[in-house]
């Protein structure tokens, strides 16, 4: 699959490890594996998969983020 949210297309991986990335600065203390895992399981949901990989993270992190406020 490539995913063509920015001006030039990005691909599966691609999209797993920026994704991830945007994971980590919520989680740093989990494994980059784990993000790398986690963010595939976003990847194979196809309305996460349709944004862009930040927006993906912030908006399956959204309730996370709300418990701790």
């Amino acid at each position: 699959y490539t995913v063509f949210n920015y001006s030039v297309p990005m691909t599966r991986e691609d999209w797993i490890a920026a994704c991830a990335h945007h994971l980590q600065l919520h989680w740093r203390t989990v494994a980059p594996e784990e993000l790398g895992q986690v963010a595939g399981e976003l990847w194979a949901d196809g309305r996460l998969r349709a944004m862009p990989p930040a927006e993906a993270a912030r908006t399956w992190l959204q309730p996370i983020a709300s418990e701790h406020r």
